[in-house]
Order: structure tokens, then sequence, then C-alpha cells
């Protein structure tokens, strides 16, 4: 058996240029989420090139759900890494990420050129009802894996309300986490005697609940990068949990956005290939020109080439751990609850007359009966939008 595993990793390795040509291609073609860059990737390495078997492309995976950070672009690290060692782990995930931060980057100097530009406006006015319900259609597919029990049920109800009272949502992902690792496992902390671990591993998070921060007066590019350093490293979940948590830090603590600025970056996110973690590019622009949007990607995606690096050669162990298994689910219940809470508020801000509903509702017949891809539906809403300004003047 270990002669077979020596024989499967050698063959594994390969030339870097192919690998970079294409993880560039990926980034490039990659519309339509994280499901469907997976299913690309899957397509190319596994189906076509035969790089690795499917097991070995479901361990991958799941390694990538146990760590924080974007699943698609970790699985390209992951692949890249097995590939071609430490220069393919660099390679493949900044190849991936580069595209799109390049188009999300022109975006984002459009828009705050000609951001006031009435056009800008409508155009934003129909995309905005199509994010709603494409965040709404992804939470819906996620309903019955986040709660699949009552007990993760019960958690994902708390986060939403928790969210919605105050508290830090760090301290709601760790702390769901926590409890639900600690409350699957009792059987076996029973056993060893110590049940009092766990009320003193879950208050832990107490502390960190009712931390608060006082608003910034100014941009700091310290900040900026530490705060996306700070997302990089605990988001766990779809890209779409990533509006928790930018809408935490830089609308409500920091005030260096609005949320109809958030909502704007989110569709920037949305039109373009590449990971949606991408909407840190655009932030970073919006915020502090070209060094915020330099700065913003690099803190938001180095953390998953660091936990990538680390977690990989423990795949095999990760996987068979109950409790890791289990703090799993309780961090993607809690990232499940911050989504809701977070569309809910957007929502707000996108449907606000009968027009944009009648847009939403469009939207969500076309991806719902005919799974029409999220890009085609954003340009439907940005023509949407124009038509409706000609028609009304």
């Amino acid at each position: 058996m270990t002669a077979a595993r020596q024989t499967s990793s050698a063959q594994q390795r390969g030339p870097l240029g192919e690998l970079a040509l294409l993880f560039l291609k990926l980034g490039i073609i990659g519309f339509g989420g994280p499901a469907a860059h997976i299913a690309l990737m899957r397509q190319e390495v596994v189906a076509r090139r035969k790089w690795l078997n499917d097991q070995q492309f479901l361990d991958l995976l799941g390694a990538t759900n146990l760590i924080p950070g974007p699943n698609s672009t970790e699985m390209a690290i992951h692949l890249g890494y097995l590939r071609a060692g430490w220069r393919g782990l660099a390679v493949a995930g900044t190849l991936f990420i580069l595209p799109a931060m390049l188009i999300v980057l022109g975006f984002a100097w459009v828009y705050v050129e000609y951001g006031s530009n009435p056009e800008v406006g409508w155009l934003l006015y129909g995309i905005k009802p199509v994010i709603i319900v494409i965040i709404g259609q992804a939470l819906w597919g996620l309903l019955g894996s986040a709660m699949k029990t009552p007990l993760l049920a019960a958690v994902g109800v708390a986060v939403l309300v928790l969210y919605f009272i105050g508290l830090n949502e760090i301290a709601l992902m760790f702390g769901a986490g926590a409890f639900v690792m600690l409350v699957s496992n009792l059987h076996r902390l029973r056993k060893n005697g110590n049940v009092m671990a766990v009320g003193s591993i879950v208050g832990l998070a107490s502390p960190l609940a009712l931390t608060t921060t006082s608003a910034a007066g100014s941009v700091s590019l310290l900040t900026l990068f530490l705060t996306f350093l700070k997302i990089g490293s605990v988001i766990y979940g779809s890209g779409y949990v990533l509006l928790a948590f930018l809408r935490n830090d830089f609308v409500v603590r920091l005030g260096w956005l609005t949320d109809q600025q958030l909502l704007d970056a989110i569709a920037v996110g949305q039109v373009t290939p590449g990971p949606v973690f991408t909407t840190a590019t655009f932030i970073g622009y919006v915020v502090a020109d070209l060094p915020g949007a330099i700065l913003a990607t690099v803190g938001i995606f180095l953390p998953s080439f660091i936990f990538v690096a680390a977690v990989n050669p423990l795949v095999p162990k990760l996987r068979r751990s109950s409790w890791m298994s289990g703090l799993l689910d309780g961090v993607n219940v809690a990232a499940f609850g911050l989504m809701a809470a977070v569309t809910w508020t957007l929502a707000r801000y996108a449907l606000v007359d009968w027009f944009t509903v009648v847009v939403g509702v469009a939207a969500g017949l076309l991806l719902v009966r005919f799974k029409v891809n999220s890009a085609w539906l954003v340009l439907m809403g940005a023509v949407l939008g124009l038509v409706y300004r000609f028609i009304i003047e």
C-alpha cells in the first residue's frame, strides 16, 4: 500500500508551466461561483488530465471545508501543491485569483470615476435585486446541509437573533463551532470525566462577543490590510458569508462604506469570473485607491495559502476526526445564520419599489426554473435598469 501511494504521488508531479496555464484559464472562465469552479477543476484534473482520482479529489474538497477561506481558491492551491509542490501551490492559487482581481480592479476604477453618472446608478438599480435573489437561492440550497439536525437548527436561529442584537460575528462563529463540537462529543467527555470543560470552553466566546470598536475617522492602509487578513483567517462557508463580515467591519464599525456601496461591490463580484472574495479588491480600491486594492486582495487571500500548506499533509486524519466534524457543523450553521441576517438587511436597500420587486421575482424564476447562470442574470438586471430609466423619463 505504501509503495502504491508513493507511485501515485510521483505521478501527480508535473510541469509548472502546464499548471500555470490551466489555472490561468480557470481564473478567466470561472463564472458561476464556487460550485461551478470546483466542477471545472474536477473536469480538468480528474476526467481530462487524470492527475488524481475522484477519491483524492473528494479528500481535498473535504479539507477545504475544514479550514477558513474561499473553497474554490483553496482547491486550486491544494491541486497546485499536489502537482508541483510549493511552487505549484503559489502559482496555481495566484493565477486563479489574478484574472478576477484585474477585472474587478477595472470595474472599481470605472465606479470611482463615473459612479455619480446617472446611467451607472440605473445599472446598479437593476442589478441589486438580482443579487439579493442570487444570495437567497444560495441560502435555500444550503439550508438542508446547514440545519441537518435539531441542534444545528437551534444554533442557526440563535446566531441569527444574536447578530441582530449586536454580538460580534467572529465570536458567534467560533462560539457556535465550539458549542456544537462539544455537545456532539458529550458522551466522550462524560466518559473521560471532563464535562466541566463544556461550560468553560464555550464561555470563551463571551468576552469576544461583547467586544466593540469605535468607528475610525479616516482610512488607514494598515487597518484595511489587517481587517481583510482577519476576515480571510476566520471566514467559513461560501463567498456569500463574506457579506456579514464586510458589513460589520466596513459599514458598521469603520464607517468606510455605505450599505449601497457594499451592494455595488457584491454586484461586481457576481458579474466577474473567479472567486467572489475579489470583492475585497473592489472595496480596497473604493476606500484607498490602488494601494488599498492590492493590500485588501493580499490580506483576504493570504491565509488560504498558509492554511492549505499546513493542512494538506493532514487531510486523511482531519476527515476522520469526530471533533473536527462537529466544529465544522457548528461553524457552517453559524455562517448560514449570519448570511440570512445580512441578506435581510441588504434586501431593504435593494427591493425599494414595484420595479425592483418584479426584477427580483423574474430573476428568481430564471435562476430556479431554468438554471440561468448568475452572471447572465446580473447582466439582465443591468439592462432592465437602463431600459426602465428611458421609459420613465
